[in-house]
Parts: structure tokens; sequence; C-alpha cells
């Protein structure tokens, strides 16, 4: 280590590396340390002062990375070393012989794979694809390479405060839409749910900092609910000798925005804010058992809610997550979940893939998230780099609830919620789905569109004469069967095209005129299509007239071509472009203006003055801006990261107006109306309709309104949800 001094860099390094040595002592031999001392020295000199994005120092950073490593994920001397030299490697003089010679083979595997990853810059267009497939590739080489950027995306996020505007949206919005959901899929709760609250800090910051102060201020009648609910278990579980640990936990500020929103409820209406965890000492061969008696005992004392309880120990998840979950009614009439599993079931729902790998051959113990594994690598040799879906084929398999189903055979099949018999045929075999027209699903006929149960046992139907159809994407949810069909399609358009070619080129040549790129460029101008293919594919499904397009080449051939044999320049399709919103442009700051651009707010979601927003650049409309929680941001922000534009509002001496919707739902009650509209006329917003209809005892209404701001929207909505009657009132994107 370099000799102590007063410089606060070289104390701050000091400091780290003592936490790093304390934090790992459990496993770090005599010569473990010196290994440690020797990486960080190498890492000093290959780095310098050198800094992050976020404006960390890279040593700092490194530190950070493997002390997160140790502690929270408990992996070994390898993974501590590769963490400490994952931002360097690279770097004049540490050679990947040197790596090798001076902290072995396997820490040098592990650096080749980060640095394959990170040889793709993520801020351009299609390289975030191709980087995230890296990441996934690398699953094939060594998992550890994976965990460590999972750790350093985390290590990002918590200092990333320090970066600018731009950088911010990036990696926030990449971490919330690709990097959290794989923590999920691979089993690492604790990062996927620090990763979610961060991002959503810088991407929703009103409603994270709303959630936040609620839960500051409400944490003391927490902590006395839970100590009043634990007391009656402790004296059951003590008089059968079980040995048991209660943990309780918080839901994250993430979890609990994602319940208002589905639910339309404000904070206090969160029935399950908190979970009590049950953790027992048991063998592997009797946990099953004594977590089922550990159950017995909770519903004993408390009343349990039937339709919440949920068995993950009979069946895991495929990540390998083993629980059982159910919701008692506590003390003071309110509902608390609890979670109870042995201490091996604990450690795999807290440390995920790396906990995994420690009880392998235990009950295959995360049988499923081999399978997982496996499937994923099956989609990334099966999709290329440059298909438009593949982020969405991945995602549809890292961040869903499961459904099981059972083969004819009683063989246990996992599949994403909402996959259909499609999914399933698709799933048995890539023959099976293509020939499917439907099943029998526990005896009765069904649709290949029919949504499976968890339960479900399903037969499937198949018919030589079956062939995919473009209608097929529609239904199905899981890559494998989008990506088969796709292929299928593409096989069958790509016959239909040649045919189409041969024909005219037959036509063409009793037409006495030559078939050259000439005339496919001005065919493809005359019915304004973008390629070859859909040409031909329109000339044999006969959906382009020949004799027309005979008359077109005749009455063109006498022109003289401009250019020689040059394709003639065409106009993208889309409407043009129609002017800025008047009502907008003088509170908005756009930064890093496109010159000779304008921009306008987007309709999907009505940006309203103090929401979070960003510019996206349209090709025919200018900048659109977007909420950062527009149901299309996922879309635009992972497809196209370098058409977005950070953006914010500016302070106006005037009285801004923007356009909202709030939809109302609750029980038929006389004067609802009244009062609602009551609640409106008291705040300082203008009603633009309110569309309302009874049915079933049960009322819906659609409020538009313009608002100045965020604020007195949300004031509003917490407002109209405090009515007597109303049930659910939320904003809605359009």
């Amino acid at each position: 280590m370099p000799p102590a001094s007063d410089d606060t860099r070289t104390r701050a390094v000091h400091s780290a590396y003592r936490s790093l040595l304390r934090a790992s002592a459990g496993f770090l031999s005599g010569n473990d340390v010196k290994l440690i001392r020797r990486a960080i020295n190498l890492a000093i000199e290959a780095s310098g002062t050198g800094t992050t994005v976020t404006g960390e120092s890279q040593v700092l950073h490194s530190l950070a990375v493997a002390r997160i490593v140790s502690v929270e994920m408990n992996l070994g001397t390898t993974t501590v070393l590769a963490a400490l030299l994952h931002d360097v490697t690279g770097h004049n003089p540490l050679t990947d012989e040197l790596i090798a010679r001076e902290f072995g083979e396997n820490v040098a595997t592990i650096l080749k794979g980060i640095v394959k990853v990170n040889a793709v810059d993520t801020r351009h267009s299609g390289n975030q694809t191709e980087n995230f497939r890296k990441l996934l590739l690398s699953l094939a080489d060594d998992v550890r390479v994976i965990v460590i950027k999972l750790v350093e995306r985390l290590d990002e996020m918590r200092h990333l405060e320090g970066a600018e505007e731009g950088t911010r949206l990036r990696i926030a919005s990449e971490t919330y839409f690709l990097y959290a959901p794989l923590a999920h899929r691979l089993g690492f709760y604790n990062l996927k749910t620090e990763m979610e609250d961060l991002a959503m800090k810088y991407l929703e910051p009103h409603e994270y900092q709303y959630i936040e102060d609620r839960l500051r201020h409400t944490s003391s009648s927490r902590n006395r609910l839970i100590r009043e609910f634990i007391i009656p278990l402790r004296e059951k579980l003590d008089k059968l000798g079980i040995e048991y640990l209660f943990k309780s936990r918080t839901k994250s500020v993430h979890s609990i925005w994602q319940k208002m929103k589905t639910q339309g409820v404000d904070f206090d209406e969160v029935f399950d804010i908190f979970a009590v965890r049950i953790i027992i000492e048991s063998s592997p061969e009797r946990e099953k058992a004594d977590c089922w008696q550990v159950y017995s005992v909770v519903t004993d004392v408390y009343q349990p809610n039937p339709g919440r309880l949920r068995d993950w120990i009979s069946v895991p998840k495929s990540n390998g997550y083993e629980s059982l979950h159910t919701t008692v009614m506590g003390p003071r009439g309110k509902w608390v979940e609890v979670q109870i599993r042995s201490s091996r079931m604990d450690d795999i729902s807290e440390k995920g893939l790396a906990a995994h790998y420690r009880y392998k051959g235990q009950r295959d113990s995360g049988g499923g998230l081999e399978v997982w594994l496996e499937k994923m690598r099956e989609l990334l040799e099966s999709t290329s780099k440059e298909e438009e879906g593949f982020i969405d084929q991945v995602r549809s398999g890292l961040y869903s609830d499961e459904v099981f189903v059972f083969t004819p055979k009683g063989e246990i099949r996992r599949l994403p919620a909402g996959a259909t018999v499609l999914d399933f045929a698709f799933d048995i075999h890539t023959e099976v789905g293509a020939r499917c027209v439907g099943a029998r699903i526990n005896g009765k006929n069904v649709t290949f569109r029919y949504v499976l149960n968890n339960g479900d046992q399903v037969s499937v139907l198949t018919s030589k004469n079956q062939k995919p159809g473009n209608d097929w994407l529609s239904w199905v949810i899981t890559g494998k069967a989008r990506t088969r069909i796709r292929q299928a399609l593409n096989e069958d358009r790509a016959a239909t095209a040649a045919e189409g070619k041969e024909i005219l080129v037959r036509r063409l040549k009793n037409w006495k005129m030559s078939f050259s790129d000439t005339t496919v460029n001005k065919l493809l101008a005359r019915y304004n299509l973008k390629n070859s293919q859909d040409l031909y594919v329109k000339i044999s499904t006969e959906e382009i007239d020949l004799l027309d397009l005979k008359e077109f080449l005749l009455s063109t051939e006498t022109i003289p071509a401009r250019g020689g044999d040059a394709a003639p320049t065409l106009q993208p399709p889309g409407d043009r472009y129609e002017g800025r919103d008047e009502s907008f442009g003088d509170y908005l700051i756009i930064e890093n203006r496109v010159e000779g651009i304008d921009y306008k707010l987007s309709k999907c979601c009505n940006p309203v003055y103090g929401d979070n927003i960003f510019g996206f650049i349209t090709i025919s409309e200018g900048i659109k801006i977007h909420r950062t929680g527009c149901p299309n941001a996922e879309y635009m922000m992972s497809r196209y990261p370098y058409r977005v534009v950070p953006a914010k509002w500016k302070v106006t001496t005037r009285s801004p107006s923007f356009l909202a919707t709030i939809k109302v739902s609750g029980v038929e009650d006389i004067g609802i109306v009244s009062r609602i509209s009551d609640t409106l006329a008291g705040h300082s917003v203008s009603v633009r309709s309110f569309n309302y209809g009874i049915n079933d005892n049960m009322f819906e209404g659609m409020i538009q309104l313009t608002v100045p701001n965020v604020s007195v929207l949300y004031g509003l909505i917490r407002r109209i949800r405090s009515i007597k009657g109303v049930i659910r009132a939320v904003r809605t994107d359009s």
C-alpha cells in the first residue's frame, strides 16, 4: 500500500482497504491478503487519479465493488481480486499474462470476460443491445463476470448524483429496464431492490420522496406492530423446540409505488407495507416439513388470507428461490405478510446465484435456474444481434411471475405468467409449436390462444396442414416462441419473394424490358415500398396489378434517369412536423439542443410542469417531450438511447397550464359526483370534461383538466381519494 499522508484520496483508499479486509476476514488467508494488497497497488498504478462517469475515484470504485462482492455475495478471493482489477484491465502494464502469472488463470478468465463486455459503448444505438447480449453470453463462460458487472452498476447507482444530468438519465433508465430485471432473475433480490429504488429516485423523484417521507414518519408505529405480532408466535415456537430467527423488512419504495399505481390507492391504503420472516435451522431432509409446521403455528395464532398462500417450497422459482408465503390478519386489524424458510433457503434468497452454486446438489437446489440459463443461451444463439425484438425477448424471460403446468405424462413446465398454449407448444419443441392448432386442458378442448393457469395439464393438438401466421406473434410472450415464429415467417416470406421475383423477371422479358436495379428502384418509389423483398412478395400475392406495373414502366421509360442508374431519393414516411406547442415553449430547456429541431409535449403521457422529463428526437416531429414514467419510455430508452436528450422545466413568471387526466372509480352513492366536483372547484384547475357512468352499483369516471404543476395534480388526486365512496383515483397517461 502507498504510504499514509494527509492526502484525502490516499486516506480514503486506506480506509476502504481496511474495511475490505475486515469484511473478508472469514475466508482470507495470509497469502490472500498479500494478493489483495498487490491487486490494489496495480489498480492504483494503472488508474492513477482516474475517475468513473459518476466522478468517483476509480480505485475507490473498485474497492467498493470488491467489498460488495465479499460481504453481500459471500464470494471468495478469486472474485474479490477480479473485482479489484475489473476497471483497469488492459491498461499498461496490466497484460493478460501478468494477471495470470500474479493472480491465477481464473482471475484472468473473469477479467477477459469483463473486457469483452466493456468493449461496447452503450451510449450509442444498437450497441446497448449488443452490450447486454455480451453480458448475458458471459454466463456461458463464467457467471462471476455477470456478478461483477451487476455490482459495478449498483455502485455507480449509489454515486449517480455526481454524474451529468444526461448520464444520470441514461444510467438510471438502463439500470431500471435491464440490470434490475437481470438481478431479479439471477436471484439477487437485494441488488434488484436497491437498483430499482435508486433508479426511481432519478426517474420519478417526486413519488420517491413522498413515499420515503411517509415510511420515515410511520416507522415507529410499524416497529411497535411487529413487536406485538411476534410475541405470541415466539411462545408457541419455543414450546415446539424449533430453532428459529425472526427478521422483519419494509417493502422497498419502488414496490410500494408499484402497488399504489396498480391498485390506485394512497400510501396509507397499501396493506402489506412490511413482512415478517421466520428463518428456521433444519436439515435438508426435514426443512420442508418443518416450514409447514411453522406455517400451522402462524395460522393457529392469526387468521390467514386463503388467497395469499404462495408455496415456493414444493416448486421453487426458476431462479432457485424457495419460501412459504402467507398473509395473516395481525394486531390492530393490520395485514402482515409472513415468509417462512430455512437458513439455506434464506441464503439463496439473499445471495441468489452465488449461493445456488454453494448448495448445488442439495434437493436439486436451483435446478430451475440452470434450465433458465440453458434457455437464455439458446435464445442468444438463435437471434441475430440486429434483431429489434431482442431486448423484448430477453426481458420477457427476466422479470415475470411464473405458472407451473404439466405435460400429459406429469412432467412440470415453468412458463412466464400470461403464457398461452402456443408458448407451451414451442417450449416442448419447435415442430410441435409450428403445427399447433389447440390443446386439451384438463380434458377440455381450447384454442392455442388460451392463457395457462397454475396446475393445468396440457396436451397439445397438432395438424400437418398448420403453419405459423403473422398474428401468432400477438398470442405468445416467451422469447423462444417469438424467435421460432419469426424464423418460420421469414422462411415463408423468402420463398414467396423468390417466386415474385421470378414472375417479374419473366414478365419484363416478355415486355422487352430489362431487369435492373434502376427498374426495381422505380417500382419501389412508385409503390412506396422499403425494399425489393416487399415488392416481390406483393407481386407474388397479386397485391400489385402487373398491368398497372407495366403501364407505369412504359410511361417512365422515355424520361431520362438522373445520374445514370442512381436510385431516386425517397422521403421518409410520416406526417410533417406541426411546429412548436405554444402553451409549452416558455417552460422548457433542452440541454444539448439539436440545431433546427423544435419540440412539443407528447400526447402519450401528457407531461405536467414538475414531472421528471426527457426529450426524444423523432424522425418527422422534432423533439417530443415525455415523462420518465411514460409507458413508452422503456422502448425509447433501451432501443434508441442515442436519440434521448436531457430536458428540464424552466421557472416562469406566467401561470402555465398543462393537460392531465384522472380516472376515478368507486361505489355508487348519492352526491358522489357533486362531492368530486366541489373538490375540483376548490383547486386552481380548469376542468375540460368530466364523463362518468354507473354499472352494477359501481361508479367510474374520467376527468380531463388543466393544472399548473404536478404538485397540484397529485394533491388533487389525494383529495379525491379521501372522498366517501371513492375506491380508486389515479393519473392516466393519456
